[in-house]
């Protein structure tokens, strides 16, 4: 399952992205309508696992806790998923769904008079209904059970980030020993061997960014359905950071991946993923889901226009 989840993040889902593209082309060009819906849905799902940079990282992190060990080389391959990389961040930054079904059919074709809903698929506003007149898609004033779907995903990451910190994470095999590794006992190793910036990154990554998130989702929540009426602005923040900062918890993921490829060589030296490893996937992966799952237009349904200066004040 872990390797699945790495090679999901690593190969096939910026592999989807890509594809998904340029289908939306040949649709725009064809004039499409299911291939340009199912590439954008595509497009729109994927975006957020999409994880060549955390990968490229993972890569530099590994070679420097590997150069005890062995010697390491750049080859040409580095420079190919460096471009990669490059290409994938600007085609991520650059795609957009709502730009994709404007050159389809551009919102002011409608010529609607009245706004009320909003298609969280195509982003087309327009008056009540049950389906969005432009891609089709069922349509409602929020997503369907977003908190509670929210909450069962926090609950369940909650319940697996104890293992996930507790059980070894890595084990390696060196001269005849067995070094056993949780993601405190890796980062207080790198500190030990001098690597004090790549020890913190771990941390970060691994132990602070998945709490964070953890806490970030549930105070998102908590003020949600207590109906608090001020700071709409800085959850908002609050919730963008979230779902940025996400993505980055696979690094540790990575590193292991990375380590168990280069470091196999039998009873001198060898490399192995933890079952740490796997609650920690899971940990991952619930966390990115429940801020997907999680409608940011909530934040703002108690929101009195009289705050408005308030809360710009408290700002």
């Amino acid at each position: 399952m872990l390797s699945l989840l790495i090679f999901f993040c690593s190969s096939i889902a910026p592999l989807l992205l890509c594809s998904s593209v340029v289908a939306a082309h040949i649709a725009l060009s064809k004039g499409s309508f299911r291939l340009l819906k199912t590439s954008l849905s595509i497009i729109q799902h994927i975006k957020a696992w999409v994880m060549i940079d955390v990968f490229l990282v993972s890569i530099a992190i590994s070679c420097f806790k590997l150069q005890d060990y062995s010697d390491i080389f750049v080859g040409p391959g580095l420079i190919g998923l460096v471009l990669l990389q490059v290409s994938t961040v600007l085609l991520v930054t650059r795609v957009s769904v709502r730009r994709y079904w404007e050159v389809f059919h551009a919102e002011e074709n409608y010529q609607l008079t009245e706004k009320t809903l909003h298609c969280h698929h195509c982003h087309l506003s327009q008056p009540e209904g049950t389906e969005c007149l432009r891609c089709q898609s069922p349509i409602h004033h929020r997503k369907p059970h977003a908190i509670q779907k929210t909450w069962a995903y926090l609950i369940a990451a909650t319940i697996a980030i104890f293992p996930a910190n507790i059980i070894p994470i890595s084990i390696l095999l060196t001269n005849g020993k067995r070094l056993e590794d949780t993601i405190f006992s890796g980062v207080a190793s790198l500190v030990n061997s001098g690597m004090t910036g790549i020890a913190i990154i771990i941390f970060v990554a691994s132990i602070v960014v998945p709490v964070a998130k953890i806490v970030g989702l549930s105070y998102l929540l908590l003020a949600i359905q207590f109906k608090r009426k001020i700071y709409h602005k800085h959850r908002m923040l609050i919730y963008f950071v979230i779902k940025w900062i996400g993505r980055w918890s696979m690094m540790d993921l990575f590193v292991i991946s990375i380590m168990m490829t280069l470091v196999d060589r039998g009873q001198i030296l060898d490399f192995t993923p933890g079952y740490g490893a796997v609650a920690f996937g899971i940990v991952v992966v619930l966390t990115m889901l429940a801020a997907e799952s999680m409608d940011p237009r909530l934040i703002w349904d108690n929101y009195p226009e009289e705050f408005d200066k308030k809360e710009s004040l408290n700002e």
